[in-house]
């Protein structure tokens, strides 16, 4: 067997750079970033009972929630919420003005992990 010498080399910087032109790749870790972002400021009790779901227009973030009472609990505390979340929105340069908590989602959520 001959020996093989590698040239073209492509610099990982290059590779990442490419990707990230790519809006499917930017919208897939925006919501996964959402999706840490979410657990993190969600009470403890709350914790893997909703998920990010989709964005309407005007910055309306649906959330799939687990069943009808998480959507009313989130729902009562939905301004605390928004501001708690606010920090998190401007690192990732989304404007978000309001939540609409489903629990129609959820199916769909837990069905793609």
């Amino acid at each position: 067997m001959g020996k093989v010498i590698y040239t073209d080399f492509e610099e990982i910087e290059g590779i990442i750079g490419s990707l990230m032109t790519n809006p499917q790749i930017k919208r897939a870790i925006t919501r996964t970033n959402l999706c840490s972002f979410w657990n993190s400021i969600l009470p403890e009790k709350h914790k893997n009972k909703s998920k990010p779901y989709g964005m309407l227009p005007g910055g309306v973030m649906i959330i799939a929630c687990q069943n009808p009472i998480v959507a009313q609990e989130l729902s009562l505390n939905k301004i605390m919420l928004l501001k708690k979340f606010e920090p998190y929105f401007k690192t990732l340069k989304m404007k978000v003005t309001d939540f609409k908590f489903d629990p129609k989602k959820w199916s769909f959520v837990t069905e793609s992990n």
